[in-house]
């Protein structure tokens, strides 16, 4: 599944749209630590391992697209 993310700093939640996702942070954007506040919030929010979510566009943007990769058990 892929969601288009719009962050939003100094704020803390999370509104899921269809395919489209606002999520607020309060983690800095520097060295990475918004990203992975990001994901293990939507990692929680579909509870999904945070391994199976990928940011795939954007990465230094507030506009991001993800990815949340199904588990294939065989």
């Amino acid at each position: 599944m892929k969601f288009e993310v719009e962050v939003k700093f100094h704020q803390d939640f999370i509104i899921v749209n269809g395919n489209k996702i606002i999520i607020g942070l309060s983690s800095k954007p520097e060295k990475g630590k918004a990203n992975l506040e990001l994901i293990k919030k939507i990692s929680k929010k579909f509870d999904v391992s945070s391994s199976q979510v990928k940011i795939i566009a954007g990465a230094k943007s507030k506009n991001k697209v993800i990815e949340i990769v199904e588990n294939r058990r065989a």
